[in-house]
């Protein structure tokens, strides 16, 4: 079906890219969460810190 190799950029649960390892895919993880970890009115206090 593809030709060239699969490579992915997983941004969520190490447990899909520890999945996608086990089948040989090449894999680059990355360790994001939402700005203060989804709250929103800290996130707000801390963009207001920004400016």
């Amino acid at each position: 079906m593809l030709e060239a190799p699969i490579r992915v950029v997983n941004i969520g649960l190490q447990k899909f890219a520890d999945d996608l390892v086990g089948q040989d895919v090449e894999v680059v993880q990355v360790d994001w969460a939402p700005p203060a970890r989804g709250n929103t009115r800290l996130a707000n206090l801390l963009s207001r810190l920004m400016d």
